[in-house]
């Protein structure tokens, strides 16, 4: 639809797309920083709808009230004339308009979004039932994820549908980070019947008196924002593969998100929520630890439970290993706020092989895509990726995926990533053992001189420091034949959360319970600790 826009000075549209991006650089915070991932064409487009929404929103917000309803009415009309028409004069609307036609977006969903921003501003918020928020939600946000959906290239019919879900969740992750600025306005966000239920008002909530009650309020809808998002999650994988480190920023943002929320507890009323804990911690993130704990140097990691997981929600296997890839990125971004050196991970092991053929294929699909989608993120990031175990037997796409990126990260020193694919413990050891005897028979080595730091050298990851915090997810209490050289003075920690679910509050308590130990390595005295450091595990 080009050319209907012929007779337009393409300096002027070029300026209203800036314009757009500026708007939305300043409002947006760190989903601006997300917005960034596109590819260029659809980070354009992208930015001329968000910058559209931001700008209403002002609108609906930053006046007077009489004035505010006029000038908002105005807005209104004028917008939907003009993309009917093909056609706008006005500095931000002129990029938005032609966003609109030349994706033929649907002026219904555009409407709905209108009309809801118009409702929302005319009085206090004022929902009886979470059904009545989540029409809302839907309004005021939904509909622009909507809009957004065709210019990532969907491959589903049922993208569209999620992507609304995923944006019901960022405008609920508002409402929870904004609390105190909408309570000191009279302005309450959530459903009466949760407040009814524990006999709160909107004293309660200004007030953060009643604590208990508080922090089961913020627990119940930090729990419905992390049900919506684990229902709209899978669309970060049906979008062009472009566009799926956005998508993927945009989820995994929000559950760090929700995760902060529900850590702060009724605080959260009081004191509100930095943006830093949204999308930007997934991709910046900092180095953080907190004060007085003890970090080890290297923590190993057993992620189990993704197929009970996915069997506990009624879900097929797969998708458990996906919603496992987005909790591996999780335990990076973890990894590196509380600065670890050394991370590694028991992604396939050799029993791993028995598991049904079709089981398999979709464990190395779903490897292979979220090794090519982190890498660009990995090598920014400063992480060195190094594959443990055997090169001749994984499937072609996962192989290639982990050499390149391997080799492409190989000069980075901010973390290590030690990824354990194809690998057994025994076999490691067996196969040490089995060199060691060739270089003696060849006289290389002296049987007698052979020494630890030779069956080392020998191991899958030769340099690899011995093991100080090993944790395993989902409850089970055994190491399944993993590095049993380098656990011999690991502490363990077993956490019974199902490892699809496990982030940042699980790995700073394994490390706070890690903190508090006295480890003597077999003396009576070798590292002295005093009391457990006090650090609130969230």
């Amino acid at each position: 639809m080009e050319n209907e826009w012929v007779d337009v000075d393409a300096s002027e549209l070029c300026e209203s797309y800036e314009l757009c991006a500026r708007v939305s650089q300043d409002r947006l915070g760190p989903v601006w920083t997300a917005l960034e991932l596109l590819p260029e064409e659809a980070r354009r487009h992208a930015t001329a709808l968000n910058g559209f929404a931001v700008w209403t929103d002002a609108l609906a917000d930053d006046s007077e009230p009489g004035v505010r309803q006029q000038a908002l009415a105005r807005w209104c009309a004028d917008t939907l004339a003009e993309v009917r028409a093909g056609h706008s004069d006005h500095p931000l609307r002129r990029a938005f308009v032609h966003t609109m036609r030349r994706a033929e977006l649907d002026v219904a969903v555009l409407e709905e979004f209108l009309d809801a921003t118009r409702a929302d501003s005319a009085a206090p918020p004022g929902f009886v039932t979470v059904a009545d928020q989540r029409r809302y939600l839907r309004g005021v946000a939904g509909t622009i994820s909507e809009l957004m959906t065709p210019l990532l290239g969907p491959r589903t019919g049922d993208a569209v549908r999620l992507m609304s879900l995923l944006g019901e969740v960022c405008q609920l992750g508002d409402i929870l980070a904004d609390f105190p600025i909408d309570l000191a306005a009279g302005r309450c966000y959530l459903p009466g019947e949760d407040l009814d239920r524990l006999g709160l008002d909107l004293e309660d909530l200004r007030s953060g008196r009643r604590r208990d009650a508080l922090d089961e309020l913020i627990a119940v809808q930090a729990a419905r924002g992390r049900a919506l998002l684990e229902e709209a999650a899978p669309v970060a994988g049906m979008v062009e593969a472009s566009c799926q480190p956005f998508m993927h920023a945009m989820v995994l943002g929000t559950e760090a998100h929700l995760g902060e929320v529900e850590r702060l507890g009724w605080r959260v009323l009081v004191e509100g929520l930095s943006s830093t804990t949204s999308a930007e911690t997934l991709i910046r993130p900092r180095r953080e630890p907190p004060a007085g704990l003890r970090i080890p140097g290297h923590v190993a990691v057993v992620m189990d439970g993704n197929r009970r997981w996915a069997t506990q929600r009624g879900l097929p296997a797969p998708d458990g290993h996906s919603a496992g890839g987005r909790a591996l990125m999780r335990l990076i971004v973890s990894a590196l706020r509380l600065g670890i050196g050394h991370l590694s991970v028991f992604g396939f092991s050799t029993e791993n092989w028995s598991r049904s053929p079709e089981e398999l294929a979709r464990v190395f699909e779903a490897a292979a895509e979220w090794i090519t989608r982190a890498a660009r993120w990995l090598q920014e990031q400063g992480v060195r990726v190094r594959w443990c175990g055997r090169r001749d037997r994984l499937e072609e796409n996962v192989a290639s995926a982990l050499a390149i990126v391997e080799s492409m990260t190989s000069t980075n020193a901010t973390l290590t990533l030690n990824v354990f694919a194809d690998y057994g413990g025994r076999d490691e050891l067996v196969a040490a053992t089995r060199r060691l005897a060739a270089e003696a028979v060849s006289g290389r080595i002296r049987p007698e001189d052979i020494g630890p730091e030779d069956i080392a050298r020998h191991c899958a990851a030769p340099d690899l420091p011995d093991v100080d915090l090993l944790i395993r997810t989902s409850g089970e209490q055994r190491t399944s034949n993993f590095l049993p050289w380098h656990l011999v003075y690991a502490e363990f920690v077993f956490d019974p959360t199902y490892w699809p679910d496990f982030g940042y509050p699980h790995l700073l308590a394994a490390v706070i319970e890690y903190s508090g130990r006295h480890r003597r390595f077999g003396g009576d005295d070798a590292d002295p600790v005093g009391d457990p450091v006090a650090v609130e595990a969230g």
